[in-house]
């Protein structure tokens, strides 16, 4: 079975006022049928940028989609993502791949009940009748945890608290039972409770509907519990990818190791700091020469300031896109 989703080379630029700012620059992966990809990366890394360009989301212009491949094997065959019509895309989204985004507050149209908008993506991708679509949108309420779903689908968002307007908007991307589920942040700004809520919530939905899950995040310690595999991306570039646990037991990127040295441990009594990255991340109005993480890594050298490092593979599930070997403390 060919994978459901492969990235190819993927390049995303703005044009803005300020210059050309390299938002992406050559992300590829693949994504298996069924499988959590988890996409971890600080703030202006890439994540969001790159899973909104394969939706036809990027405002053109200022964005341009400069490269890449993004080929989905959904219902009707292996297509390319980048190079579908308007109307192929909006076939596509909602109706073979949800998204979940990051902000339920600005994303749900404040002037429509829940109810209307969970029922628009039934009747626009399956051509339920509105009877059968409101129908449908009570059982996805109850589905994603929400109380009493009869009265809440007659409420507007500003009736819901931060959660349930998440829980409406999860509701919204799994109506027409997509293979592809792209979660962006999904718990951003929601208190520790209703996170493990989310995730539990995540579980237990990719386990009845067989879906894929994109978990766009930027906090390691919540993926543990969620993904297969980890991709950590910087700088618009790939520097990691890895099952979940030989991530967490093995990291081989000193981005990774930052990354994972900033996590609180709750399994060990021994008392250390915590590893603060020092630096800024690499300025994007400036083209990619070198290795993106050079100005902030402990184990620069010459060649770092040379060329781009391409991903090197450790293991058939591991790669690390490092001219330094961390576990042998020498360049590769």
């Amino acid at each position: 079975m060919p994978p459901l989703l492969e990235i190819h080379n993927l390049v995303t630029t703005f044009n803005t006022i300020d210059g050309l700012v390299h938002a992406v620059n050559g992300v590829s992966f693949t994504l298996e049928q069924g499988e959590t990809l988890a996409i971890v990366g600080e703030s202006g890394s890439g994540k969001s940028v790159s899973m909104m360009s394969l939706l036809g989301l990027i405002p053109t212009p200022p964005g341009k989609i400069e490269q890449g491949e993004a080929i989905f094997h959904g219902p009707g065959g292996a297509r390319d993502l980048l190079h579908l019509s308007p109307a192929q895309m909006r076939d596509v989204r909602g109706g073979q791949i949800g998204f979940v985004f990051q902000d339920p507050g600005s994303t749900l149209n404040p002037v429509l009940t829940v109810g209307d908008q969970i029922c628009e993506s039934l009747t626009r991708h399956l051509g339920l009748s509105r009877g059968a679509a409101r129908q449908r949108a009570l059982e996805l309420l109850a589905e994603v945890g929400i109380p009493d779903p009869a009265l809440r689908i007659n409420n507007y968002p500003f009736q819901l608290s931060g959660g349930m307007r998440q829980r409406v908007i999860i509701a919204i991307a799994i109506a027409c039972r997509p293979q592809l589920i792209i979660a962006d942040e999904p718990t951003t700004a929601l208190d520790v409770t209703v996170q493990a809520q989310i995730v539990d919530l995540f579980k237990k939905l990719r386990q009845e509907l067989g879906a894929a899950v994109i978990w766009i995040t930027h906090d390691l310690g919540v993926v543990a519990g969620i993904a297969h595999r980890v991709m950590v991306l910087y700088g618009g570039r790939v520097v990691e990818v890895a099952p979940v646990d030989e991530l967490y037991e093995r990291p081989l990127h000193p981005y990774t190791l930052g990354l994972l040295g900033a996590l609180p441990r709750l399994d060990t009594h021994e008392q250390r700091r915590l590893v603060s990255i020092e630096g800024t991340p690499p300025d994007s109005l400036l083209p990619l020469r070198n290795c993106p993480f050079a100005w902030r890594c402990t184990h620069t050298f010459q060649r770092c300031w040379e060329a781009i490092p391409e991903p090197v593979e450790i293991s058939p599930t591991h790669q690390a896109a490092c001219f330094f070997d961390v576990e042998k403390g020498e360049p590769r």
